[in-house]
């Protein structure tokens, strides 16, 4: 009886690692089809409404599906950091594709990212982030981030701005860029550092959007204030959000 109990148990996990073989091996299709697809609608829902908002909602109730798909399992804590008043410019550390994922679904309240203004340059990709109100970063003209970050702040919508400006190749956080402690010290916005930890143990960098089911976490820390400010204020503003990072980073 012992054997035939041990025999089921030892074909019930291999029928286990094969699913779950199976489900790594078609996540990159399902990642990029899924992604197709949700910019396809959100840019014909914008077009159709005129409703930004509408377009965001339902990306953002997409990229819940996705994960879910996935097998990727989002806890988030800290939310209650966010219980006064917003909007805010959120510094996360960058270490996988699946970072983006998980904030679009996961982080509290309207939020945008901020980008390099090279995506652009693609005009199916300039759509979809103009449906989305992503804004463009150009190093040369910072005046028009800033603008835009006026804009939402004015609409109440808060913004993503990985301060690292790449992802970590290796998962230790890299020196961080000048340009979102300039922002938000320009429009005012207070800083929340945020921490992705468990993404790119899931999907390093590399892997050719394959994911790994698996929990990812998001950690939000207690938003720092920029009222009073000035430019030269910068690294030391980023000094302390770094600290925050590293207190929760574990380069997975």
């Amino acid at each position: 009886m012992a054997e035939g109990v041990d025999s089921v148990a030892r074909g019930g996990a291999l029928a286990g690692d094969g699913v779950r073989a199976a489900r790594v091996a078609l996540s990159p299709y399902l990642f990029r089809g899924m992604l197709v697809g949700m910019a396809a609608v959100a840019v014909t829902l914008h077009r159709l409404t005129g409703s930004r908002a509408l377009a965001w909602r339902f990306a953002k109730a997409r990229a819940r599906d996705l994960a879910f798909l996935l097998g990727v399992q989002v806890k988030v804590h800290g939310a209650e950091q966010l219980a006064g008043d917003g909007p805010f410019v959120f510094t996360p550390n960058h270490q996988s594709h699946l970072d983006i994922l998980v904030l679009l679904g996961f982080l509290p309240g309207e939020t945008r990212f901020a980008t390099k203004h090279e995506l652009w340059r693609h005009p199916i990709m300039a759509a979809v982030l103009d449906t989305l109100g992503m804004v463009p970063v150009d190093r040369e003209h910072p005046e028009q981030a800033i603008d835009a970050l006026n804009r939402a702040a004015a609409e109440r919508q808060s913004f993503v701005i990985f301060p690292e400006g790449t992802r970590s190749r290796t998962g230790a956080l890299l020196p961080f860029k000048d340009g979102a402690f300039v922002l938000a010290i320009k429009a005012g916005l207070p800083v929340v550092p945020v921490v992705c930890r468990g993404t790119r143990r899931l999907m390093p960098r590399g892997s050719r959007l394959a994911v790994v089911p698996g929990e990812a976490e998001i950690i939000i820390e207690a938003p720092i204030p920029t009222a009073g400010l000035g430019y030269d204020d910068r690294e030391a503003l980023a000094a302390r959000v770094r600290a925050a990072i590293e207190r929760h980073h574990t380069g997975f």
